[in-house]
């Protein structure tokens, strides 16, 4: 086939979710310097920035006041209050990404990943495990700005949404960040050539018309010439 054009197709919305400290946002930042063509859809939260965190990059930050009334305007392609802060997919940026045929990464928690996949149904949904819930505890205690009291209620409501990863397409366990990349980037590039995806009218047509002006000849053999049954 002549070019990849050839291989058209819907943009894929590829949703990662997984219990806090599972490395959502560790495993999300290397995927996208690895994968080419993956846009970076950027939530917006109610908590304050960790150390390291800036706006616009990571999370966009806002207050109460100005979250509650995008709620009102409909503005959000899902939100929820996880862990006693409202976090929210704009939805506007995300259905432009969309419509143009772009591959969107959206790292969300698990009760925006269900809203996600009533409204796209043909997201793909990816859980992230952590190796243990011993580890989970781990990397809570290490991340710096999270009080004791916001990790305990993190580590019990890890325990409740695990029991949610049979909803999901995919599940990935970060044992080994290297690991978990390629496996994210195998889930990636499979979907991408999904046949439901492609755009199959477009590849007819091209097969079509390569045929048509003697795609199927062989060399030194004129166009026309009858071929041999099998060959």
């Amino acid at each position: 086939m002549a070019g990849r054009r050839a291989l058209e197709r819907k943009g894929l919305l590829l949703v990662v979710s997984g219990p806090s400290g599972a490395g959502k946002t560790t495993l999300c930042k290397e995927i996208r310097a690895m994968v080419p063509d993956l846009r970076h859809s950027i939530s917006c939260t109610t908590r304050h920035p960790r150390p390291g965190e800036v706006n616009g990059r990571e999370y966009f930050f806002l207050d109460e006041q100005t979250f509650e009334k995008m709620v009102e305007r409909d503005e959000f392609a899902e939100w929820a209050v996880v862990y006693g802060h409202h976090y929210g997919t704009p939805g506007k940026a995300l259905a432009e990404m969309m419509d143009q045929g772009r591959d969107v990464l959206l790292e969300i928690d698990v009760q925006g990943a269900v809203q996600i996949k009533r409204k796209f149904p043909e997201a793909v949904n990816v859980y992230l495990l952590p190796p243990s819930i011993t580890e989970l505890r781990t990397r809570l205690l290490r991340r710096a700005g999270d009080a004791p009291e916001e990790i305990t209620r993190r580590l019990r409501q890890a325990g409740d949404e695990v029991r949610s990863y049979r909803q999901y397409d995919y599940i990935v366990r970060n044992e080994n960040l290297k690991d978990a990349v390629k496996e994210l980037e195998a889930i990636i590039t499979a979907e991408r050539i999904r046949t439901t995806r492609l755009n199959v009218s477009r590849i007819e047509e091209q097969v079509a018309k390569e045929f048509a002006t003697g795609g199927d000849s062989v060399p030194g053999e004129p166009a026309g010439s009858p071929r041999k049954r099998g060959a």
